[in-house]
């Protein structure tokens, strides 16, 4: 694992809370930049998608049971009267 050199500008209290920590936590503060940019670059990530589980029954390749039927004859089966009333 490589390293490289770079120079940041860091507000002068942020950077001596850092190195307060780093002193306490026993680590450089190359350490305590390392794990706030982990941190922050993690956050950002988008979270993963939420899938619906597949709940469906019967056959999926068979035939379509409620193909023979109108929107209007479902609406009257789902609501329990014609649709638009």
């Amino acid at each position: 694992m490589g390293y490289m050199k770079t120079t940041i500008d860091i507000h002068d209290e942020l950077l001596a809370r850092a190195k307060r920590h780093a002193r306490g936590a026993g680590v450089p503060l190359r350490a305590v930049v390392e794990e706030g940019l982990r941190l922050v670059l993690q956050a950002s990530q988008p979270a993963e998608g939420y899938r619906m589980p597949d709940l469906g029954v019967g056959d999926p390749n068979g035939d379509d049971p409620l193909e023979a039927y109108s929107w209007q004859d479902l609406s009257e089966v789902i609501y329990g009267h014609p649709q638009g009333e």
